[in-house]
């Protein structure tokens, strides 16, 4: 049996599927995957497997031998996710008009990972109390504006750590680190600040926003970011920030090290280029439901489908052009070469953590930040991607653990 025989086989997995149902509505598209020895071809209609038409829309091509590899348990990375194939795997070709693709990218991402079906990783449960939660609105000055920043705060009595102040992703807001926030252990030695940032989640956007088009810069993220910790942290905290927040993570131990206890990134870029796309803010395209599945592709196989369905449907609320504008910073401003070189590990802790399956900011980039940073503790994190503190929180807490552990004797050591 070929390999795209079995894919053939597999497709049927697709049968009934409800989130396909719900990601496809209205979506005609014929798609063909094909090898030297093989073709499968297929068609998504109104949210269903359907037999092909007269011709695909999108096809995508690779060897026999590398649609075996898709097959694997688990897939290797790359190899595990329509997106991953597209954009970072030069073993895959990937054809059809960009605005098709993009229109049933969250179909194609949804065929793929049931037909893969990959089973997660193993970790021990952690604890969770979200009724120590509290949301609170602060209304703080940034840079030349004024913003109502809402921040989800656990100050637990007993918690003695230096604060902890949890930096989203691009797009984002602060709900993906409900986890870490609902965590007795890690609640009962650091209080926790999740904040969203202005234009994200439950923060609207400064008083002065003239409704043109969001682009945000590092100089606008640093004023916010000194804002938050100024205005609601009030005395230098850890910094544990995720991929645009771990970026910014590194530039504020860099800008602000006196406003800081320790910095730990999260999946940080060395210099991440071509993440934005046009299609994640076109009225030609649904940018909820494009912008969740584009994020989808760089979650791991083996995180929990529930968790990266949650740390996908974020991203399906995000504000117009949001995304977009933040990977203005994350994608073409920031520069890990620049940046690192300047953080003094002596007066600033850091700690990098890097997701195997992470396309976006490779274990590969973590090891070149890490050098460029003296001092900085790199650590790789099997079988997790790019959100690993909503993916599969479990499998994060250990290196969490060890990260936070780093940055805190480090710091009790500092003169």
């Amino acid at each position: 049996m070929t390999p795209l025989a079995e894919w053939r086989s597999r497709l049927e997995r697709l049968a009934g599927d409800a989130e396909l149902a719900r990601v496809a509505p209205g979506l005609s598209v014929g798609v063909a995957f094909a090898s030297p020895s093989d073709r499968v071809a297929f068609a998504i209609r109104d949210g269903r497997i359907a037999p092909p038409g007269d011709a695909a829309a999108v096809t995508v091509e690779a060897t026999d031998a590398d649609w075996a590899r898709t097959l694997a348990d688990p897939a290797p990375p790359g190899f595990h996710a329509f997106t991953a194939w597209e954009l970072a795997n030069d073993a895959f070709a990937v054809a059809g008009d960009p605005q098709i693709r993009a229109t049933a990218r969250a179909a194609l991402e949804r065929v793929v990972e049931v037909a893969l079906a990959t089973a997660p990783l193993a970790a021990p449960a952690i604890g969770r109390d979200v009724s120590r939660i509290a949301g609170r609105l602060f209304d703080l000055p940034v840079g030349a504006d004024r913003a109502e920043i809402h921040c989800d705060i656990v100050a637990e009595p007993g918690a003695e750590g230096p604060p902890i102040v949890f930096l989203h992703t691009a797009g984002a807001d602060g709900r993906q680190f409900r986890a870490q926030l609902a965590d007795p252990d890690l609640a009962a030695r650091h209080p926790l600040y999740a904040p969203d940032l202005p234009f994200h989640g439950r923060s609207m956007p400064p008083a002065g926003w003239d409704g043109g088009p969001y682009r945000l810069t590092g100089a606008t993220y640093l004023d916010w970011c000194t804002a938050i910790l100024d205005g609601i942290v009030g005395r230098p905290a850890i910094v544990v920030g995720g991929s645009m927040g771990a970026a910014m993570a590194l530039v504020l131990a860099a800008e602000r090290p006196e406003r800081l206890r320790g910095a730990v990134a999260l999946e940080p870029p060395f210099r991440s280029a071509g993440r934005r796309s046009e299609w994640q803010d076109h009225v030609a395209v649904h940018a909820g439901l494009h912008n969740a599945a584009f994020v989808r592709g760089l979650m791991s196989p083996q995180s929990p489908e529930a968790a990266r369905r949650d740390a996908a449907w974020i991203y399906a609320q995000g504000g117009p052009g949001v995304y977009r504008g933040d990977l203005a910073f994350y994608s073409e401003e920031f520069d890990g070469a620049a940046v690192g070189p300047r953080i003094d590990t002596a007066r600033v802790p850091v700690a990098l953590l890097s997701g195997r399956y992470d396309y976006s900011a490779t274990p590969a980039d973590g090891a070149r930040l890490a050098a460029a940073i003296p001092g900085a503790r790199h650590i790789v994190m099997e079988g997790l991607g790019h959100f690993p503190m909503i993916e599969n929180p479990a499998a994060l807490k250990p290196h969490l653990t060890a990260a936070l552990d780093h940055v805190t004797a480090a710091d009790e050591e500092r003169p």
